[in-house]
């Protein structure tokens, strides 16, 4: 019951109420993001939502669009500036997510939502992280976070999935606070949040070796989350 009907509700009345109280931090964030890395100010992408449905979330930019001498995109870490940085480690880039819950995109805690690239290369058993809309953060956010491998990430959303409720949501969200404020998990060393999942050993047959080398350099609309 609550999974399907009072989670959503429990969304709409804090997400509503952290919008206005909220709103002069988001304004100023938004100014911020404006002189540090010009426009567009709001990040968007296509992300897969409940059942895999794809969602436009919004975000604050935290990357340039810097390129290389071959006209290539840098990869994410050399485009992702001090003030980018800082707005990952603090999360405030995610701020502009509480529309995708209002809109019922997206619910405050949630397996956070990845790229549509890798809808294909979940086991069975990992795609069950699907069968709830996306979170801003998650089980798997206050139990490593970046830090984490993909599997273990997975495992852990799974495990939400299975487990989900009002007490657990309450916990999850207020142990984001701590886990915010400890800046904990930001990244894995070398990137600028975590490397790209390749998928299962059984799913790489899928992938060409084109593809896997274009990998390398994602533009900002394949931007990784922070959280």
């Amino acid at each position: 019951m609550y999974r399907y009907v009072f989670k959503r509700l429990f969304d709409l009345a804090v997400a509503s109420t952290a919008m206005i109280l909220l709103a002069p931090v988001v304004l100023l964030v938004a100014l911020l993001v404006r002189i540090q890395h010009g426009t567009p100010i709001i990040f968007v992408q296509q992300r897969p939502g409940l059942n895999g449905k794809p969602f436009t979330i919004y975000k604050f930019r935290t990357m340039t669009n810097k390129k290389g001498p071959d006209g290539q995109l840098l990869p994410d870490a050399d485009r992702l500036t001090q003030f980018g940085r800082f707005l990952r480690a603090s999360s405030l880039d995610e701020l502009p997510e509480l529309i995708n819950v209002i809109r019922g995109d997206m619910s405050l805690v949630g397996p956070r939502p990845l790229l549509m690239q890798y809808l294909g290369l979940y086991s069975p058993q990992q795609a069950r992280r699907h069968n709830v809309r996306p979170g801003i953060t998650g089980w798997a956010q206050i139990n490593g976070r970046n830090a984490l491998s993909w599997e273990e990430k997975f495992e852990l959303d799974v495990w939400y999935v299975d487990h989900c409720s009002l007490a657990l949501d309450i916990q999850i969200i207020k142990e984001t606070i701590a886990t915010v404020l400890n800046r904990d998990g930001i990244s894995q060393q070398n990137h600028a949040t975590m490397p790209i999942f390749t998928g299962n050993q059984a799913s790489l047959d899928k992938l060409t070796h084109v593809q896997k080398t274009s990998y390398s350099y994602l533009d900002e609309s394949l931007e990784h989350e922070s959280a």
